[in-house]
């Protein structure tokens, strides 16, 4: 499967700013047909000028959609490389976190669990099969993720690996954040979102880790399509129950949620005779209006 690396806030600011620039001088009908073209929407009703309506339709688009349609205009974005696989670390809809850390770490980084809350983590030397060239899946990883989190057990600045791979993230702009475990943060990644990790358990840890992703301004809204998508799948009573508490607790919302969480209601039984939770999810979507 081919994909684009994810865009950061930057890089989708360009190209929105391309993409409007270059649309509003087509005559209305062209601009519409151009826009269904690349699934983006074209309301029927609109007060403003052609550039406003560009930017309105286009503004919710994926990646992809964006990469696209400023490629069929003529704009193309050297530092988006298709990759030439999907990496088969990452949890399909998952939240994409690489877990930066010191080797001899490994084992309890490894037990830091996240796929409860969404997100997929990648432990280097944990994800890595013996037979992979594991610089290579590293710098896959580096290259897909969606956020960074620096485990900062003592030494960690003296490891040849790890600064890189928070440069790395840095040059892609995704999110960087940090953990006290024995050294504090230090040069650029001192400016970033750090908490105390000493004497904390790995799920106290995945926990912290979890509120941090959700309420961050830059991965808030990523963070709320995956716990979506999460409620949506709810395999158990229990599950839904756990699922519609991590969605009222969502600072971040989309008139599709509202949708896409009451048709989950009717088409998972799980969901629907979990006791309260179809009337949690009709008070959540009455919040939201």
């Amino acid at each position: 499967m081919l994909a684009y690396m994810a865009l950061s806030p930057s890089q989708r600011i360009l190209l929105a700013k391309e993409i409007s620039k270059r649309l509003e001088n087509e005559e209305w009908p062209l601009l519409d047909l151009t826009l269904n073209q690349f699934d983006l929407p074209t309301p029927d009703e609109f007060s403003g000028t052609k550039l406003t309506y560009v930017l309105q339709n286009i503004r919710g688009a994926s990646d992809d959609a964006l990469l696209d349609l400023a490629q069929h205009l003529g704009f193309i974005l050297d530092s988006a490389k298709r990759t030439a696989i999907e990496p088969s670390f990452w949890e399909p809809g998952n939240f994409r976190l690489f877990l930066s850390h010191l080797a001899t770490h490994r084992n309890s980084v490894g037990q830091i669990q996240l796929l409860k809350f969404g997100i997929s983590s990648f432990v280097a030397h944990k994800d890595i099969e013996p037979s992979e060239e594991w610089q290579i899946q590293i710098e896959l990883a580096l290259a897909t993720c969606e956020g960074l989190v620096a485990l900062l057990h003592q030494d960690f600045h003296a490891s040849k690996w790890t600064d890189q791979e928070i440069g790395f993230a840095m040059g892609r702009s995704v999110p960087v954040f940090s953990v006290r475990l024995g050294e504090n943060p230090y040069g650029f990644i001192g400016r970033f979102q750090a908490f105390q990790g000493v004497n904390k358990t790995a799920g106290e840890i995945a926990r912290e880790l979890f509120d941090c992703l959700r309420k961050n301004k830059q991965t808030q809204k990523r963070m709320s399509e995956v716990l979506v998508r999460l409620f949506e799948h709810s395999s158990s009573f229990a599950t839904a129950k756990t699922r519609i508490a991590y969605l009222e607790q969502l600072e971040s919302w989309e008139q599709a949620f509202s949708d896409r969480i009451k048709a989950a209601v009717k088409a998972n039984d799980q969901i629907e005779h979990s006791f309260g939770v179809s009337g949690r999810v009709d008070a959540l979507i009455k919040k939201w209006e």
